[in-house]
């Protein structure tokens, strides 16, 4: 008997057809939609620039190899790099994470929906340079879609848990925006979207002891670089595969979802650009945010009362599941990467100083003979403890809030009263005092990288919603070149 591979393929996954639609046929017509694509796009921006200062992130950063250049390429705002997109999407995409500050999705899976922007500005300006006609606003409806269907995706389905990282996401929403913006055809955005499915997901490995280390700050740079690779693939007319998800054996749910189907709650809009949440005050890992601010807070209590960390006792912190399982450790701390994620760290470092930045996570002040030594004895002494209703609330789709309650119990017997942040500054629920100050953190980094006339001419251009939408993509790129 002969044996033959059959000519006959399935209909695609359900799943991959409900993204590439949506990507191609809805229309969002949120004004707050794009009013808060707006500010997540200079807030994503200004996190890149800040991160140029740190050169553990700009050694990755140009070509694949020295020296290589592309005539209208795209730009690395912040650098007088000129690359093709793909390198440009993993410059950009490594840049916007790697502080921890850009903004968060949080849901049974989390996420930074802004690492799309990495392939996204760089295949705009790539092809506005090159003929094609793209404004800020293309950019703007891009990133809604993509922070939708990656966000969408999380609402219901954990790749955590089965040991895959969140960037998985981040590969497949900006894959499907990223083809249509180059303007493939519906089956060939299928083929790209099912190509980004079946490329290998990276484990969360680089996240956890003993192995937390930098990768994490530059895998969402490699996912959506990957994505505009893929697309680019697709456009050849490459095939696609329909069940990668379904088939049986050898699909994802079978080979890395414990068999389950993807769960969804919602169907796709705008809804997660609508309620994303932005890191302001702290560059910390989100779940954290609450209880960072918490212990900004009791510093200043602690002083008011003429005391100080060293008479700190215990600190009990009440929070969510999903924080214990992802930043409540304890023990030796290796790296930055491995400090970011420590609740006890980014909690001590605040009781002591009053502040939590970017810098308190290096060897200079971990490794510091004195003050290093007071952070590590005083994260021995704090623990956290699951509060259920936190939990419940972490999940409610009304609330999505991020509580932390700090407790701090002195040397002398004493018990100060328990702090409570149940929504950090960057929540839906706080924009109206946190969009100002997401503005000045935007201008405090413009001034990390650029001159105060280029600073100038950046403000005026993004001040008004309408005139920055309107915009040619490559023009605005180009107040960022230095």
């Amino acid at each position: 008997m002969s044996s033959h591979i059959s000519n006959i393929r399935p209909p695609f996954d359900q799943p991959l057809i409900d993204i590439v639609d949506y990507g191609l046929n809805s229309e969002i017509k949120s004004p707050l939609a794009y009013e808060t694509a707006r500010s997540c796009l200079l807030d994503t921006l200004g996190c890149g620039l800040q991160a140029l200062d740190f050169p553990a992130c700009t050694k990755l950063l140009g070509p694949i190899v020295p020296g290589l250049t592309m005539k209208n390429g795209a730009r690395v705002p912040g650098t007088s790099y000129e690359l093709d997109p793909v390198a440009a999407a993993f410059n950009l995409g490594t840049l916007i994470r790697w502080l921890d500050f850009n903004d968060t999705w949080l849901a049974a899976e989390w996420g930074h929906p802004s690492d799309n922007l990495g392939g996204i500005l760089a295949v705009a300006d790539w092809l506005t340079r090159n003929g094609g006609a793209m404004t800020v606003r293309d950019v703007l409806t891009a990133m809604i879609k993509a922070h939708e269907i990656q966000g969408c995706i999380a609402l219901e389905n954990s790749f955590n848990r089965v040991g895959l990282d969140h960037v998985v996401l981040v590969k497949v929403a900006s894959t499907a925006v990223v083809a249509q913006m180059l303007g493939l055809t519906r089956d060939e955005i299928l083929n790209a979207v099912s190509l980004a499915w079946v490329d290998g997901q990276s484990l969360r490995t680089y996240r956890h002891a003993p192995n937390a280390g930098s990768r994490k700050s530059w895998a969402a740079g490699d996912a959506t670089s990957r994505a505009v690779r893929l697309a680019l693939i697709a456009q050849t007319g490459e095939m696609g595969y329909p069940s990668v998800l379904s088939a049986k054996t050898w699909g994802f749910y079978d080979v890395s979802f414990k068999g389950q189907p993807f769960k969804f709650q919602r169907p796709y809009g705008s809804y997660v650009m609508e309620n994303v949440l932005f890191k302001i005050s702290f560059p910390a890992e989100f779940h954290s945010q609450t209880a960072v601010e918490a212990a900004v807070t009791l510093h200043a209590q602690l002083a008011a009362a003429g005391k100080t960390a060293a008479d700190i006792k215990q600190v009990t912190i009440r929070t969510h599941e999903a924080c214990i399982r992802i930043i409540d450790k304890q023990g030796p701390l290796n790296n930055p990467a491995d400090r970011d994620h420590c609740i006890q760290y980014m909690v001590a470092v605040p009781l002591l100083t009053g502040h939590l930045r970017a810098e308190d996570y290096d060897d200079a002040v971990a490794k510091h003979p004195t003050l290093g030594a007071k952070i590590d004895t005083l994260r021995a002494n704090i623990h956290c403890v699951e509060d259920k209703q936190f939990t419940a609330d972490y999940h409610d789709p009304e609330k999505r809030s991020i509580a932390n309650a700090l407790r701090v119990e002195l040397n002398d017997g004493t018990t100060l009263p328990e702090v409570v942040v149940e929504y950090p500054i960057g929540h839906r629920l706080r924009r109206t005092d946190g969009i100002p100050l997401l503005l000045e953190k935007f201008k405090t980094n413009l001034a990390h990288r650029l001159s105060p006339a280029a600073q100038q001419k950046i403000l005026a251009a993004t001040a008004d919603q309408s005139q920055l939408e309107s915009m040619p993509v490559d023009a605005f790129v180009s107040l960022f070149v230095v």
